[in-house]
């Protein structure tokens, strides 16, 4: 066995005297947050949304890049949004709409 060095020495000491408390929730708190991600995630509501071709290929190919159903990557981008916490970040997917209208713009020109 190695040796221990002081810190870890310590945190021993400390544990051998007692002195840890759990930060484990209690027995009823795990409940208390399930029913609570729970209420968070029901999909009450349904919604109809017309997207261009374009767009909808898009959202499944990063759905499959996620490997989710684009139904829920739907789902789950919207409620980032509601959230606030939605934060753009580069795609390893080469054709975006920006590529495809230079694309398009340059064949027309």
């Amino acid at each position: 066995m190695k040796k221990l060095d002081a810190f870890e020495s310590d945190i021993l000491t400390t544990y051998e005297k007692g002195e840890f408390k759990s930060t484990s929730p209690s027995k009823t708190k795990p409940a208390k947050f399930k029913a609570a991600a729970t209420a968070t995630f029901i999909k009450d509501r349904r919604i109809n949304i017309r997207l261009s071709s374009p767009d909808l290929m898009d959202i499944q190919a990063r759905a499959l890049e996620e490997g989710i159903p684009y139904q829920t990557f739907i789902a789950s981008v919207l409620h980032k949004y509601a959230a606030g916490r939605l934060f753009e970040r580069q795609s390893s997917l080469t054709t975006t709409r920006s590529t495809r209208t230079r694309v398009k713009a340059a064949r027309a020109g």
